[in-house]
């Protein structure tokens, strides 16, 4: 997902995303376990998008309290 998608999502809608990321890395973690995960190159997407996510939170949040 792009940055720019992210940034017109409220942050509530941010926080869910991100939570959906984590359970489908979950998910893709335990299908790595049992072998047979069909699109590696997935994990390393979640990881950035999560990355992505919290990034644009901590952002929002010190911009809050310098305002």
């Amino acid at each position: 997902m792009k940055i720019k998608q992210l940034r017109d999502l409220a942050p509530e809608e941010l926080i869910q995303k991100e939570k959906d990321l984590k359970k489908e890395f979950f998910d893709l973690n335990f299908q790595r376990k049992h072998g047979r995960v069909e699109k590696p190159g997935r994990f390393r997407t979640i990881r950035r998008d999560i990355a992505r996510i919290l990034t644009l939170l901590q952002e929002r949040e010190q911009d809050g309290t310098k305002a």
